[in-house]
């Protein structure tokens, strides 16, 4: 992509987290990007970041329902909508099936109609609570379909399969990611998990808060490692899912202990019921991203989470100072 002319790309989800920082990449690619948001967990001032940028569009929609594009013929459709954090989208449980099922189709007919690529977002929670570690693509996890996370988890799962029938039976040039816990600026203050609970809390001055024992593990990439592997499967021919996360693994006590040693080491911990459904372990086999894209993450969490605090930092300051 960082080579290629200048291209039109469509981002569902601009306005949230990950889609932000695409357009961003973007943008300082040349390209010309059109963001749609609905805001349901996106952030306003993600867009106004961008509205004043001459290759920037934005259009507010609910892709579930359509996306109302018209415009020069497009190069690609990225589909990034979606609630991703627990809170999120178990109050909206019903609109995170429908943007996995419905909005995944609209952005596939808008690929099609165009003549474009379609890119899917997906996720480690395909995978669920899992038997099988660390998780390989080829691994078909232990989903709960009924649970508390079921309309996340089936949602992206029944979006891969979506994806993989227009790939087959019309022919659309697709990709498939499936995201690891990511972390970095620009996610909501109330998002829920666990990286900025702790930061947020550390800087507030307050305990961390640990649910269950703190031994079940995650592994967290930071949010530029994650835009790299998004643009370099971009530039390949490949249809099956790709794994992009950090395979370096953290229980969440260890989490707690780097981030008291980066913002307060006197900071408590203090610890609260697991969640329904709570994957006990999640850690990306990342060969075939290695392989197929020559990338491995090069951002340490201690040095992600440093780039993380400075920035909520700056922005609280900055807020003060208005």
């Amino acid at each position: 992509m960082t080579e290629s002319a200048p291209q039109t790309i469509l981002i569902t989800g601009s306005a949230g987290f990950v889609g932000s920082h695409l357009v961003e990449r973007f943008l300082n690619e040349g390209h010309t990007v059109i963001g749609v948001d609905n805001y349901i967990s996106g952030q306003r001032q993600n867009t106004e970041l961008f509205l004043t940028h001459p290759r920037f569009r934005f259009i507010q929609a609910d892709v579930s329902l359509g996306i109302p594009y018209t415009g020069e013929a497009l190069d690609w459709v990225l589909h990034f909508a979606s609630p991703a954090s627990p809170p999120h989208y178990q109050e909206f449980p019903v609109e995170t099936l429908m943007v996995g099922a419905q909005g995944t189709q609209h952005g596939l007919e808008l690929a099609l109609k165009h003549g474009a690529k379609f890119f899917l977002a997906s996720t480690s929670e395909v995978y669920g609570d899992p038997h099988v570690h660390p998780q390989p693509e080829s691994y078909w996890g232990h989903v709960n379909p009924n649970g508390l996370r079921s309309c996340y988890d089936e949602a992206k799962r029944y979006a891969e399969a979506m994806t993989m029938a227009y790939h087959r039976a019309k022919g659309v040039d697709t990709r498939i990611i499936r995201i690891f816990n990511t972390y970095g600026p620009r996610m909501r203050a109330d998002d829920g998990r666990v990286i900025t609970n702790f930061v947020h809390q550390a800087l507030r001055g307050e305990a961390l808060t640990i649910y269950g024992d703190g031994l079940q593990t995650r592994s967290f990439q930071y949010v530029d490692d994650l835009v790299e592997g998004i643009v370099r499967l971009m530039g390949v021919s490949y249809h099956e899912p790709v794994n992009l996360g950090n395979p370096t693994e953290f229980t969440m006590l260890e989490l707690a202990d780097v981030v008291r040693e980066i913002i307060d080491p006197e900071l408590a911990v203090v610890y609260q019921a697991a969640p329904s459904d709570d994957p006990q372990q999640r850690k990306p086999d990342i060969s075939r991203a290695q392989e197929l894209l020559g990338w491995t993450p090069q951002v340490a969490l201690a040095q992600g989470l440093q780039r993380m605090t400075q920035t909520i930092q700056q922005t609280v300051l900055c807020d003060a100072t208005d």
